[in-house]
């Protein structure tokens, strides 16, 4: 999973295009979404998103939540954007782990049918 936070240079967020500046975005694979307006939004969007996943097991809310809130916080906070993308980084090596793990199993049960 790739994901890209658009920013302008310096580590100041990004504003809205009304201003001629760019907005905050957030790339997902090949997908982008902007993220919401201004960072005081960003941080409670990010925030009430992380407290409402912790609740993942009530009807409405959902553990999704978690990640989603993390990516958005990620945006203008950099332990946490620090923390998200050594679980990305974790998380890519254990699937290519598991990827090679599972192609060499395949063909040494290829050979063993041979």
């Amino acid at each position: 999973m790739d994901i890209y936070l658009g920013r302008q240079c310096r580590g100041f967020p990004a504003f809205s295009s009304d201003r001629g500046e760019k907005m905050a975005r957030v790339r997902l694979g090949n997908k982008e979404f902007r993220a919401p307006g201004t960072p005081v939004t960003r941080a409670i969007a990010g925030v009430a998103l992380v407290v409402g996943g912790v609740f993942g097991f009530l009807p409405i809310l959902g553990f999704w939540m978690i990640p989603l809130g993390i990516i958005i916080l990620s945006v203008d906070f950099h332990p946490v954007r620090r923390f998200r993308r050594k679980v990305e980084v974790r998380w890519g090596r254990w699937r290519q782990r598991a990827r090679s793990a599972d192609s060499s199993a395949s063909a040494e049960s290829g050979r063993a049918s041979d």
